[in-house]
């Protein structure tokens, strides 16, 4: 399988679900351990073939960890932009049809999220670096469980409702 294609079917699922398990509420309270779940399941299926970045922020620190070529840094980062809209079109337009989308209300929070937002995307990185990349994990395959327990808990610790 052609990497591009692993890099759009991972970030493809992981935005889908996304989509239907925060965005449309399907899973409730589950949506962090399904989105935990599908990032899992897609780094198993994906890993030996593109490294399974499916996130720009992870593609930038594999790539200053020297792992990623530079002649692949853009293609998988427009991969994984393109798939990132395609993916919420078919979750609005297709799974979620008859919703209502409103503009997110960050009024008093912008600090807060952007902070949250800065926080988990490094601890992603640092799990991806450590897990994936390192010498000493070589011939570890346990990278795609500790990607999606990340996951896992940065959605659920930047949700509002538990405030």
């Amino acid at each position: 399988m052609n990497k591009y294609a692993a890099e759009f079917i991972g970030t493809f699922f992981l935005v889908l679900t996304v989509g239907c398990a925060a965005v449309l509420g399907l899973a409730g309270d589950f949506a962090p351990i399904a989105i935990g779940s599908a990032l899992m399941v897609m780094i198993f299926a994906g890993g030996h073939v593109s490294g399974a970045h499916f996130n720009p922020a992870v593609t930038l620190a594999v790539f200053l960890r020297g792992k990623c070529p530079a002649t692949d840094v853009a293609p998988y980062m427009g991969a994984q932009v393109l798939t990132g809209v395609v993916a919420a079109l078919v979750t609005t337009r297709v799974l979620g049809s008859g919703i209502d989308i409103t503009a997110l209300d960050l009024s008093g929070m912008t600090l807060n999220v952007f902070i949250a937002e800065f926080l988990f995307t490094f601890a992603l990185g640092y799990v991806v670096l450590n897990t994936a990349t390192a010498k000493g994990t070589d011939a570890s395959s346990f990278y795609g469980l500790a990607g999606g327990a990340v996951a896992t808990l940065a959605f659920k610790g930047i949700n509002p409702d538990d405030r």
